[in-house]
């Protein structure tokens, strides 16, 4: 029912803070306007006004009774009594009101009711003095007044201060309220940047729940990266030791007479090392790494021409438009790009690499023309150490079932995610490397 008014609302924390800071006090403010104008102003104008009517009729019914020479006499007696200018046999005359004159609408509409023969009354031309005509049996009579005794002075000065003096505090609100958002969205921009690979630096501030918040933020924080820590150390120190004795075993066996044996045992070691390497890359892509502004362009072209030399069928489609430089992990998502040139050189005969910019992220697609992963698998196939034989063709080579896996860390590592899709280009699959940036 209110699904437009969700979209018209505003997105940001600041726009929505001024957005309640200001809604409830505009709208307090024209309540206890309006109800001050209607209540006050009104019932005054029109006490004062009837007022008005009343020395006017008495005026009336003076001149009426008095003979024509005297009516003069009488209108100067009722001039000095009353403190009010009257002029006999005066012209006719037309309403006269300022559009901001509020009190100026009830006048006029109290004279027209309770004033027999009322023709008009000048509220505009004199700021300080209102004319009122009117006729009597004694002819047209113009009364000149202070506006003071028709009106309460002034009524519009109340709106002018109301606004003036609510504009003043809802600046003087939204000052401390941004000093009290101020720290959320310091928070708010350290765990963001987390999320993409960045660590930048933030000291709990604001409100207590706001300290306490960003205290959770930092252990959570330090736990991360004491855990990423420990993996890396852990992955990186047994890839480490076992090279050595896989060293050992190599020199020994090439001391040896070539015979089926050894060459099985050779072919073992290599698988070994094929395997510790995958490690060693798994280890290597969780480590922090300083983010610096990177071509990504150049970035995959370089993967290419690297797959090229080893001979690979893949190529690297033009650029749609120009990319530029942008903040990466360039050895992690060089390892990232590695991996999958890598499978696709692995599992299919030719592969596509493709880079660009989609909105705030940007795309690294690797397409080929293998047999593809079959959509219920694609989440297993991103899962250390998961090898789907019956996807993809294992006799073309050997590993651990770690380089999607790989990839989809990189990709966490800098807040984005690794995505795999059919080819609609080469009909195999499709891995999309997507990053933040």
């Amino acid at each position: 029912m209110f699904v437009w008014l969700k979209h018209a609302l505003p997105r940001g924390l600041y726009s929505r803070a001024a957005l309640i800071l200001v809604v409830p006090v505009v709208t307090l403010q024209l309540a206890v306007t309006i109800a001050f104008l209607q209540r006050h102003f009104e019932d005054v104008t029109e006490q004062l006004t009837l007022g008005v009517v009343l020395e006017a009729r008495t005026l009336a019914d003076a001149l009426e009774t008095a003979p024509p020479e005297g009516r003069a006499a009488v209108a100067a007696r009722y001039s000095d009594l009353l403190e009010t200018g009257v002029v006999l046999d005066a012209p006719t005359a037309t309403t006269a009101r300022r559009f901001y004159d509020i009190s100026g609408r009830t006048v006029i509409a109290t004279l027209e009711t309770a004033l027999p023969g009322f023709v008009a009354i000048d509220l505009a031309t004199e700021p300080r003095h209102v004319t009122l005509t009117y006729r009597t049996g004694a002819g047209t009579v113009a009364l000149r007044l202070d506006r003071e005794r028709v009106s309460a002075s002034n009524p519009h000065q109340l709106v002018v201060i109301t606004i003036f003096v609510g504009g003043l505090m809802t600046l003087v609100a939204f000052v401390f309220l941004r000093n009290q958002l101020r720290p959320i969205k310091r928070l708010a921009a350290a765990a963001e940047a987390f999320g993409k690979g960045r660590t930048l630096p933030y000291r709990p501030a604001g409100a207590l729940e706001v300290r306490a918040a960003g205290e959770a933020f930092l252990d959570m924080r330090a736990r991360i990266e004491r855990q990423i820590e420990q993996r890396t150390l852990l992955l990186s120190g047994v890839s480490h030791d076992l090279r050595t004795p896989l060293t050992r075993m190599r020199l020994e066996l090439s001391l040896l007479d070539a015979t089926p044996e050894t060459r099985a045992l050779e072919r073992d070691i290599a698988e070994m090392e094929v395997l510790l390497e995958g490690f060693l890359d798994f280890s290597r892509g969780a480590a922090t790494e300083a983010v610096v502004p990177t071509d990504p362009a150049a970035l995959a072209r370089d993967a290419v021409d690297k797959a090229r030399r080893a001979g690979a069928e893949v190529q690297m489609r033009p650029l749609a438009q120009a990319i530029g430089e942008v903040p990466l992990r360039p050895g992690s998502v060089g390892r990232a790009l590695d991996n999958l040139i890598g499978n696709a050189q692995r599992y299919a005969g030719r592969a596509e690499v493709s880079v660009r910019r989609e909105g705030p992220s940007l795309v690294f697609r690797i397409e080929d023309d293998g047999p593809g992963i079959p959509p219920n698998r694609r989440e297993e196939a991103m899962r250390p150490f998961a090898r789907l034989d019956l996807a993809r063709n294992q006799d073309k080579g050997s590993g651990a079932g770690l380089g999607l896996a790989i990839v989809a860390d990189v990709a966490r590592s800098h807040g984005g995610a690794l995505r795999l899709s059919d080819s609609t280009r080469l009909g195999g699959l499709c891995a999309e490397l997507i990053l933040p940036v």
